[in-house]
């Protein structure tokens, strides 16, 4: 390696569940990109986020869980130190490029009094960064197609983003500032938009020349309604679902024409299940999107790792891995020590990314509080390979019953649901 630090690249997709990757047995998309990370890296089939996008991106810049550091959906605590701070301090250099959407989320009329209370992306921790969503709800237009879009300090000019698309030039400015840190150390999270609703035309689509996005029609809305009055069709997610694949296609092929793939870490995942509005195929099998849900298909999202000639190729791994595992990963990997009294409950899978067993986790936990104008109760329940419970009693065999429609209640337990259940319990306690 020619840094002593190695570069990382974080890449997480959005709304994309496990099962639309090829390499995880998707048959209604072509990922190629995915697939040949994949196969020259470790593929994970047990990773989980959280239902929703803020809860997991909370949980994976921070490494704690929610209870500790939810103030609602779309905000970030801004007294939190995320490891865009830990890792600017300790030399890297540093970006964020793509969706934000943590400092204000409701729009003037609903729940005003969540407005402004997250962390602002100039606090945020990052050298440089290229975001759409970076203020509020009403402000923020497409993602797409003549996106709006926050870059250093500035909203992008029409000129420069008319007729382009949001995805592009948030993978433009990352190839950008590769190119610009080739001698130092560079670590680069892109919180992708793909393949979030709405789900419109990609460059690639027939009718991207024509279509206006009317997202941008409705900037300034006070309402919901105002501001999200207009329909989409779940026929684009195929196209949306295969120009991610080849965004990510363009880091790498970078990353190769600047002999830096032996140097960089690759890591990407899912922030959640895909969305409710699309169904895709493994097989002959149908699955329902599970966004939202706290159903296996609302959690369980892809894992690709990848590092050339460093860690062991066409690996796949069972182990658990939860959305606050990826922070102390990223440290081990760059060798770096947490700040004094910065609380983690991530556990690392750098040592399976070396080809050693590591320390594999036993369970996940999940505080899940979809927040805001949700309004869904908090739910809380832990999982094992083959055991879900949640905190109210209710307990699930996920071998058996993974779209929990069995609850096993504790007067109705096997002597297995009540050895795991005995195991599983007590946990809600410690986890206040």
């Amino acid at each position: 390696m020619n840094n002593k630090k190695p570069n990382i690249i974080l890449i997480m997709s959005d709304d994309l569940g496990y099962e639309v990757i090829n390499a995880n047995g998707g048959t209604s998309y072509k990922t190629p990109v995915l697939n040949e990370l994949a196969k020259t890296g470790i593929r994970f089939e047990n990773a989980h986020a959280q239902p929703l996008c803020t809860p997991t991106r909370i949980q994976l810049m921070t490494g704690k869980y929610n209870f500790r550091n939810y103030i609602g959906f779309g905000l970030m605590d801004p007294k939190e130190k995320t490891f865009g701070h830990i890792m600017s301090d300790n030399g890297y250099k540093t970006l964020i490029s793509g969706k934000w959407q943590l400092y204000s989320y409701n729009p003037p009329d609903e729940m005003p009094e969540d407005r402004n209370k997250g962390q602002q992306i100039e606090d945020a921790g990052f050298d440089e960064f290229c975001v759409w969503h970076a203020h509020q709800t009403e402000e923020k237009g497409s993602r797409y197609k003549n996106p709006i879009i926050y870059q250093n300090g500035e909203y992008l000019t029409k000129e420069i983003t008319e007729g382009n698309y949001g995805e592009d030039i948030f993978c433009d400015y990352i190839l950008d500032f590769i190119d610009r840190n080739t001698d130092d150390p560079f670590f680069v999270y892109f919180p992708m938009t793909l393949t979030h609703r709405p789900l419109e035309p990609t460059p690639d689509s027939e009718e991207f020349a024509i279509f206006d996005p009317p997202s941008n029609q409705t900037l300034g809305g006070k309402t919901w309604d105002e501001l999200e009055g207009w329909d989409d069709d779940a026929k684009y997610y195929k196209d949306m679902v295969e120009y991610h694949d080849k965004t990510i296609g363009r880091i790498v092929e970078k990353l190769d024409q600047l002999n830096l793939r032996e140097d960089t870490l690759i890591i990407y995942l899912g922030d959640n299940g895909s969305p409710i509005e699309v169904s895709s195929f493994m097989g002959d099998k149908e699955i329902p999107g599970g966004k939202g849900k706290t159903i296996d298909t609302g959690t369980h999202v892809p894992l690709i790792c990848n590092w050339k000639n460093n860690i062991p190729e066409s690996v796949v791994s069972s182990d658990l891995v939860d959305s606050t595992d990826f922070l102390p990963t990223i440290f081990e990997a760059a060798g770096i020590e947490y700040p004094e009294n910065y609380i983690v409950d991530g556990r690392s899978f750098y040592p399976q990314l070396t080809g050693e067993n590591g320390s594999p986790r036993d369970w996940i936990f999940f505080h899940f509080d979809a927040g805001g104008r949700n309004k869904r109760p908090i739910q809380r329940f832990i999982r094992n390979h083959s055991w879900k419970l949640y905190e109210d009693g209710r307990m699930y065999n996920m071998t058996d019953d993974l779209n929990e429609e069995i609850p096993i209640l504790p007067e109705k337990d096997s002597e297995e649901s009540k050895s795991n259940r005995k195991v599983l319990e007590p946990l809600f306690g410690e986890l206040k």
